[in-house]
């Protein structure tokens, strides 16, 4: 669900990229990619340069809705099963810089502005109000999946001594970059026990009096 959900937003951020990108910049709805930006220094990941690079750099349980009820209702009885586990996502959106170009840093801040501005108008996704995701045609993801994907996306700022903290961690050089904080990603296992239908109740007393009727 994770990939499903940062794919989702990869997708879309691309297409409004691509359609609203400044003249003279030759960015490609290609050139939005989900990868680790920390690997941008390694020797064989120059095709990290020039682009808008999405990494998940933290994720965070959701602790206000741990305590969902573990009873599921079927068509066969009573199903046991844990409560799905709600997760927000902490998405770091490099605007990488061009390596050959002359207004590299220019293209890159231009990137980054029209990062901020889709995600400023619009803040809630799914696959219906998403036109531009391939999720919606993947016959590979079955329909209750889709349907269970809805993001919120919001601006998470970070103080000066946490983006150093970041970005040592990640152990490359600072590029232009915006952090966002996805909610609610939910993982599941489909798995459990079923417990047969309770169609009679007895009690203590009924159980003495069949007892002393027989």
């Amino acid at each position: 669900m994770i990939g499903l959900a940062l794919k989702l937003l990869r997708d879309e951020l691309s297409s409004y990229v691509f359609q609203n990108r400044t003249p003279g910049d030759l960015i490609t709805q290609d050139d939005i990619i989900l990868h680790n930006i920390a690997l941008m220094e390694s020797d064989n990941q120059g095709d990290l340069n020039n682009k808008i690079v999405i990494t998940l750099v933290n994720t965070e349980e959701e602790s206000t809705l741990k305590n969902n009820s573990n009873v599921l209702k079927t068509s066969r009885g009573i199903k046991y099963v844990e409560p799905p586990v709600f997760l927000n996502l902490y998405i770091l959106v490099s605007s990488t810089l061009g390596q050959d170009l002359q207004d590299a840093y220019e293209f890159a801040l231009s990137r980054l502005s029209l990062v901020i501005q889709f995600f400023q108008a619009k803040k809630t996704f799914t696959i219906k109000n998403s036109p531009f995701s391939t999720i919606s045609s993947d016959n590979n993801i079955d329909q209750e999946t889709k349907d269970e994907l809805k993001l919120n996306v919001e601006l998470y700022t970070l103080t000066f001594e946490q983006i150093n903290h970041l970005w040592g961690s990640l152990g490359g050089k600072q590029v232009p970059f915006a952090m966002y904080k996805v909610r609610l990603v939910s993982i599941k296992e489909n798995s459990g026990e079923v417990a047969p239908v309770i169609e009679t109740i007895k009690t203590v007393e009924t159980m003495i009096n069949a007892e002393c009727d027989e």
